[in-house]
């Protein structure tokens, strides 16, 4: 591994992120802000589980006011771990909840910026300045009440949630997502505020970490070193989701390259911490590159494949092993072929690991490919059930790519790599999409499943075989 990137440390209650501390582990709860028994449970849940940070969805000012009542309950109960509000499309909302939370997330791509609707905007060099002044404009009491009220902030950008306006000016690429990050943080270093985390996600876990070490790289130019939050969004869920993040999260980790992370899993919140400890845990155990000699862990490139030798005492801990150690040289394309093979017999087979850690690198598919969302307090259906019908109905369609998201914050956007999306657009209402286009609005629920694979079958997609 490489020696850990040392970033200035953000403090978000008695919880201390970045410089020298430990890598922390957090989660999001799922369940509605407003349902305060329900948060409590859920927050405790995780926090049992390991969980250092828990995040909650605040759509709302009853949502950001109700986290006073969540925090109160928790802090009776001895649970004084930070909490986090996420706010999206209303600044207002974030100034809320600043004043009830240890830290704030906000979404550079909706925060003074409309949603993203895809659409090509032209602007002079002194208009796009104009924009900017509006961002500082509303930015600045926000940062007031965090400095009156010691609370941190998470700029958090989603590839999902890019402005049209980044978009119409550097494209759905790496850099528009930097610069869309580094306009904030500008403002922010002005105004001499340093309790500041920064992620960076993405469901293609090519594009997260190239963007992040852009970022790195943009920060130093700037004398800024802020800590970073890692995490692939809409991973997924079981095998293909832990996979998925250990090849993205862990690329990074073994570049030294990160302070605190979230394992985005469409399941249980809790369920997402023993995977992300794990992942912190061989961080400083994997193989060094070397030659093959030897009956000890190792890797090396052979051509175009990567052989990795690996010891592990569970299979479940050699996946998230072999995804963490393949991860950075897959990306890079240094090699485009990978073989693993196991110190001890494995009672479980090796070249579906190899195939669905290649998948997760998007170098090779050899099944369908699904983005879906961990959920929050925004999901308007059953995530996972949902997950459930709609794999079991589609999961021999190789190569398919199909979102599964609970509600429209990063659903168009991370769908714009996807070929059919399914995503909450009200209570019990579904919208579906081929690739950037709503083609059915408002569906019912208990008819959109049905539907969406008609759309597929009607476009000769369900003929497709493993």
């Amino acid at each position: 591994m490489n020696t850990r990137r040392i970033s200035t440390v953000c403090h978000v209650g008695h919880t201390a992120i970045g410089g020298n501390n430990p890598i922390r582990i957090q989660s999001m709860a799922t369940v509605d802000t407003n349902d305060t028994e329900g948060c409590v449970a859920q927050a405790k849940r995780i926090i049992d589980a390991g969980g250092e940070l828990v995040r909650f969805t605040t759509q709302g000012t009853r949502e950001a006011e109700n986290m006073k009542n969540i925090s109160a309950r928790l802090k009776a109960d001895g649970y004084t771990q930070p909490l986090v509000a996420d706010v999206h499309f209303n600044a207002n909302v974030a100034d809320v909840a600043a004043r009830y939370c240890e830290k704030v997330r906000i979404n550079p791509g909706n925060y003074v910026d409309p949603a993203r609707t895809f659409k090509s905007l032209e602007y002079t060099d002194a208009e796009y300045a104009e924009e900017l002044k509006k961002i500082e404009a509303r930015l600045l009491p926000f940062i007031k009440i965090c400095k009156e009220n010691h609370t941190a902030v998470r700029i958090g950008v989603n590839h999902g949630s890019l402005s049209d306006r980044i978009m119409s000016r550097y494209g759905d690429t790496p850099a528009g997502i930097v610069e869309s990050c580094m306009e904030f943080l500008r403002i922010f270093k002005r105004e001499g505020f340093s309790d500041v985390v920064i992620s960076i996600k993405a469901s293609n876990t090519v594009v997260m970490v190239q963007s992040v070490r852009m970022l790195v790289a943009a920060m130093d130019s700037e004398d800024m070193h802020f800590p970073l939050h890692l995490g692939v969004t809409e991973a997924g869920e079981g095998e293909d989701g832990r996979i998925k993040s250990a090849v993205g999260i862990g690329a990074l980790l073994t570049e030294g390259i990160g302070d605190t992370i979230r394992v985005s899993l469409s399941e249980e919140p809790e369920c997402e911490i023993p995977v992300a400890r794990k992942l912190v845990e061989l961080t400083n155990s994997l193989p060094l590159p070397m030659q093959k000699e030897g009956n000890q862990e190792r890797m090396f490139i052979e051509g175009d494949t990567l052989h990795l030798y690996l010891d592990a005492p569970d299979y479940d801990t050699l996946q998230l092993k072999a995804a963490m150690a393949a991860g950075s040289i897959l990306i890079d394309r240094k090699a485009t072929k990978l073989e693993i093979t196991t110190l001890a017999p494995c009672p479980s087979p090796l070249t579906p690991l190899a195939d669905a850690i290649l998948q997760a690198a998007r170098i090779k598919f050899t099944k369908t490919e699904y983005i879906s969302c961990p959920g929050c307090g925004r999901t308007l259906y059953n995530l996972q059930d949902t997950i459930r019908r709609i794999k079991a109905a589609t999961s021999h369609l190789v190569g398919l790519k199909i979102g599964i998201m609970g509600c429209i914050v990063n659903g168009p956007g991370e769908m714009a790599d996807a070929d059919y999306g399914y995503v909450g657009a009200g209570r019990g209402k579904i919208s579906l999409y081929r690739r950037k286009e709503c083609v059915a609005k408002n569906i019912p629920e208990e008819e959109a499943v049905s539907r969406l694979l008609q759309l597929i079958e009607e476009d000769g997609g369900m003929r497709n075989e493993k």
